[in-house]
C-alpha cells in the first residue's frame, strides 16, 4: 500500500488556498467546495487543479468524482453517503486514488470492502466547523483503526490544531488533516512550516 504524500493535510475551501499553502510547503490538499455549482465550481477546481500543478501538490478533490474523472485529479475523498452512488470502479479505472471517511466500526468494515488508499477517521476532537452525528473518537480509536487496517494509510481529522497534531501521529495516524488550524490562522504560511516541522520530529 503506497504511502501518503504527507503527513500535513489542509482542508480548504478554495483554489486561492491551495496556492497560498502549497506555496509554503504543504503538498497534500485536500479542496472541499461546498457553496459553488455549475462553470462556478468547475472553474474553482480547474484553479485550485492548476495551482496544484505549480507547486506540486497532490490534489484531493472532495465528493465531485465525476469532475475528478474529467480532470485528472489525483485523489477523491468520499464520505459514506457518496458511496450509494459513486462508481469507483469508473475512479480505479480513471487511475485516482481515493479515500473514504469512517467514524464507526460498521463504516470502517464498509469502506474497508471498497479497497480504497486511506481511511480517516474522526471527529478525533470535538469540532466547530460541521456538525457531526458522531462525538469525538479520541486518540485511543486512532491506535484501534490503525491495528485494524494494518499498511493502509490512516488520516485523523477533526478538532485538531497544531498542539494536537504529535499526538495524532504518535496514536498511529499517518497523516494529520485540519481546517481552521491552517485557514483561520494569522500566519497561515507559518503555520504549514510549523506543522511540517513538528511532523518531521515525530
Amino acid at each position: 500500500m503506497s504511502a501518503l504524500p504527507q503527513k500535513i493535510y489542509p482542508v480548504v475551501d478554495t483554489a486561492a488556498w491551495v496556492d497560498r499553502l502549497g506555496a509554503a510547503g504543504a503538498r497534500f490538499i485536500q479542496l472541499r467546495v461546498k457553496n459553488l455549482e455549475g462553470d462556478a465550481l468547475l472553474a474553482e477546481i480547474r484553479k485550485a487543479h492548476d495551482f496544484a500543478k505549480q507547486h506540486g501538490v497532490c490534489l484531493v478533490l472532495n465528493d465531485y468524482w465525476q469532475i475528478a474523472i474529467e480532470e485528472g485529479i489525483d485523489y477523491i475523498h468520499l464520505g459514506q453517503e457518496d458511496l450509494d452512488t459513486a462508481d469507483l470502479d469508473a475512479v480505479r479505472k480513471a487511475g485516482i486514488r481515493f479515500g473514504l471517511s469512517t467514524h464507526s466500526h460498521e463504516e470502517l468494515d464498509r469502506a474497508l470492502s471498497f479497497k480504497p488508499d486511506y481511511v480517516a477517521l474522526g471527529p478525533v476532537w470535538e469540532t466547530r466547523l460541521k456538525k457531526m452525528a458522531f462525538s469525538p473518537q479520541g486518540v485511543e480509536k486512532l491506535t484501534e483503526w490503525k491495528k485494524l487496517i494494518g499498511d493502509l494509510p490512516l488520516v485523523a481529522i477533526g478538532g485538531i490544531t497544531f498542539e494536537r497534531l504529535r499526538a495524532c501521529l504518535d496514536a498511529g495516524a499517518d497523516s494529520v488533516a485540519a481546517v481552521s488550524d491552517f485557514t483561520l490562522n494569522a500566519d497561515p504560511e507559518g503555520q504549514v512550516q510549523r506543522w511540517l516541522a513538528e511532523a518531521e520530529r515525530a
